[in-house]
């Protein structure tokens, strides 16, 4: 579900056609066998809690607004999550984590998100992967995260208000990382390195800031606090109103 009021102001029908022309690529893609295969073995299978459920089974399109001015970046949907109910960060335990920080910092209608109509809406803000479908183990290859490559750079060429990007870990830092490489972004000097809360600010490119990943693996052991999580939306804030709107390249 997308910000309605977001998607009526500043932003031309036309685009608005070329936004969904891109969801229905993403969901569409076929170009990883190993990982459609895996989403549909998932699908059929089940766990079984989720027993009654119809799952997406397909690669997950963007959630949010073309008019956002933040894009957060992840790793890939979640076997019983997205790949569950087909919009990303909804159905598990991360994204109960990621969207209780948003809504409290002001990105997000409500600190939940069960299923694709359950009312949550982005609030200036959209969501993207590496991968767009559940990969085994949460590991999507090199070359499959390749192959979503493209996916990436077209959600950023459609997100004219674009101000900055959130990469939530390593892996969609990386993306990240070889999106601004490509597109002439990262300026001279030392790469920038991946940590939590670490901020990178451009003169002709959305700043990029990092975060660790809100897994269970980081959340369960403290390595990321709820805390933790507010304060780099709360800093991802603060760019954004402090910034006049890079000049994209």
């Amino acid at each position: 579900m997308t910000n309605a009021t977001s998607v009526r102001v500043g932003y031309r029908i036309g685009d608005m056609r070329s936004w969904e022309k891109l969801q229905r690529s993403i969901v569409g893609c076929d170009k990883c066998p190993r990982l459609r295969g895996h989403c549909r073995s998932i699908a059929a299978e089940k766990r079984r809690s989720f027993s009654e459920w119809t799952y997406w089974g397909k690669p997950i399109p963007n959630f949010g607004a073309p008019t956002a001015r933040l894009l957060l970046v992840g790793l890939a949907p979640a076997a019983h999550g997205a790949n569950r109910t087909g919009r990303m960060f909804t159905g598990d335990r991360s994204g109960d984590f990621l969207f209780r920080a948003m809504y409290e910092t002001g990105f997000a209608s409500q600190a939940t998100a069960t299923h694709r109509g359950d009312g949550l809406e982005l609030i200036d803000a959209a969501i993207t992967a590496a991968a767009h479908c559940a990969p085994p183990d949460n590991k999507p290859t090199p070359g499959e995260i390749a192959n979503c490559a493209p996916f990436l750079e077209s959600t950023i060429d459609l997100m004219s208000n674009l101000k900055g990007i959130l990469a939530l870990g390593r892996i969609g830092f990386d993306a990240c990382l070889r999106t601004y490489k490509a597109r002439g972004w990262l300026g001279p000097g030392p790469r920038p390195a991946f940590g939590h809360g670490a901020l990178y600010e451009f003169e002709s490119a959305p700043f990029l800031l990092a975060s660790f990943h809100p897994s269970q693996q980081n959340t369960f052991t403290g390595k990321l606090t709820p805390e933790m999580m507010r304060d780099v939306f709360l800093l991802a804030r603060k760019t954004i109103d402090a910034s006049s709107g890079p000049e994209r390249r």
